[in-house]
């Protein structure tokens, strides 16, 4: 299972630029084909909102694959104290 999540953590790097990539494609060319103030601006609110959410999936990516979610707590008594 664990080999699996870390096969996941590699997936997950992987879909994050495509999606960026994925947007910024369809922003540009919406934007092309209806260059009105209006498209603009809901394009760039799109990719604003888009750019960190992309990033989390990236770094959760990066987590799985590095392993630090190989063994999870079954319970609050496993979690670490501050």
């Amino acid at each position: 299972m664990n080999k699996l999540k870390r096969l996941a953590g590699w997936i997950w790097m992987g879909l994050a630029p495509a999606a960026v990539w994925l947007l910024a494609s369809t922003a540009h060319q919406e934007i092309a084909r209806n260059p009105t103030v209006d498209t603009r601006i809901q394009w760039t609110v799109f990719i604003v909102v888009f750019l960190p959410i992309a990033f989390g999936l990236l770094l959760f990516g990066w987590f799985a694959w590095k392993g630090e979610y190989d063994h999870l707590p079954d319970s609050s008594a496993e979690l670490p104290e501050d």
